[in-house]
């Protein structure tokens, strides 16, 4: 029986050692996990979203352009959430190509289906931006130094709820 799913723990780990780091990845663990019910239903929240995949926005004349220096801090960086899709691409080459592609935007950052769900009333507004967190082996730099970037610019956005598309 053939296997038909990516098994993406293990080729994490043959990639960070691949990569030359000497231990293998240890996945993040905790016993308590700080999530919180909502206050007022969706329908009245603004949503943002936060997401590991590397997307860049093109020039209007389609091309290649780099994140704003002076917007990345750590890890982390902005795209206004009104960016056009077909603008949007993903730089990141470090994806199992036999499994996925990296060409419909929505596959991995789902502006499309966020801006549907609040055209129809379901949510009730999008951040006017939305944050990307470049992946790091450090779980310590993602918790000390990312993770508060990204919380510090949710509440600067005055999000309610915010939806994370880990890829």
């Amino acid at each position: 029986m053939g296997e038909d799913y990516v098994r993406y723990i293990d080729r994490t780990r043959e990639y960070y050692l691949a990569e030359g780091y000497k231990t293998p990845y240890k996945w993040a663990h905790f016993e308590d996990i700080p999530f919180a019910r909502l206050e007022k239903p969706l329908a009245r929240c603004r949503v943002g979203l936060v997401t590991t995949s590397d997307i860049a926005v093109r020039t209007e004349g389609g091309e290649r352009e780099g994140h704003d220096a002076g917007a990345l801090v750590g890890n982390v960086y902005s795209i206004p959430f009104d960016t056009p899709i077909d603008r949007l691409y993903s730089r990141n080459e470090h994806y199992d190509s036999h499994a996925t592609t990296l060409d419909d935007v929505n596959a991995y950052c789902p502006l499309t289906r966020l801006r549907e769900l609040a055209d129809a009333g379901r949510i009730g507004g999008l951040a006017p931006r939305f944050h990307g967190v470049y992946t790091s082996y450090s779980q310590r730099v993602t918790m000390e130094r990312d993770a508060p970037e990204v919380l510090k610019r949710c509440r600067e956005d005055g999000v309610d709820v915010v939806l994370l598309t880990p890829v």
